[in-house]
């Protein structure tokens, strides 16, 4: 065999070998991640997992809890401030909260409208807790009669709900909202073209009462 040829062959010779110990090495790693894992090491990942959802359920529940606590907090403490029934302080809170109003404005605008008094009725036809007018009551929800507004989460819901209405018309603006509940917004409007000033002691009266807890994630202007 010349040398060329010896040389040749002990270059093949190499590389066979080469390819040959890839080969193994790659057939080898293969069957290993075939192999299922030790049966501790996935005993550890359950636990792991069953332990975090555990925690994050826990972390749930307490928030559920701190929520309901400052509820019935809230609640109990407007119920002893106003000196009225808990029942009618509960349906206050719940219900400004759903209509988007700040729990202490609404008991402060119950206050000043009927003295938490279910049947009242001003001079002017307003009716119940937040002296609703009957008008005002059908626009905002078509088929009630005068006497449904003597029902005390029918009134209630149908006041807030037109104070939110009127915070939104005044783009936050309490003082202007309040009035408007009061006057009507057309005629708050009316005097505020006209250059002159629509205030007439109710807006300062509801905000004068407004004592209590406040829920932080109200933010209104008073100005």
């Amino acid at each position: 065999m010349g040398e060329s040829q010896t040389a040749w062959w002990r270059n093949s010779h190499r590389v066979g070998a080469a390819l040959f110990v890839a080969s193994a090495i790659f057939i080898l790693g293969a069957a290993a991640a075939r192999e299922p894992r030790p049966e501790s090491e996935v005993s550890l990942e359950q636990e792991l997992r069953r332990t975090r959802s555990a925690l994050l359920a826990r972390q749930g529940e307490l928030e559920l809890a701190r929520l309901e606590l400052n509820r019935l907090s809230g609640i109990v403490e407007h119920s002893k401030l106003h000196r009225i029934p808990a029942d009618l302080a509960a349906s206050i809170y719940d219900i400004a909260l759903s209509e988007g109003i700040d729990p202490a404005l609404a008991f402060s605008l119950v206050r000043v409208e009927s003295g938490f008094t279910r049947r009242a009725v001003s001079s002017a036809g307003a009716v119940g807790y937040t002296q609703v007018m009957p008008s005002t009551a059908h626009w905002l929800q078509k088929g009630l009669t005068r006497d449904d507004l003597f029902t005390r989460d029918i009134n209630l819901r149908l006041g807030f709900r037109y104070l939110r209405m009127m915070l939104e018309q005044y783009d936050g603006d309490l003082h202007l909202a309040l009035l408007a509940y009061n006057r009507g917004p057309g005629r708050v409007d009316e005097i505020l073209r006209a250059g002159g000033n629509p205030a007439n002691g109710y807006s300062f009266n509801v905000r004068n009462g407004l004592v209590g807890p406040r829920t932080s994630a109200f933010r209104l202007r008073t100005d």
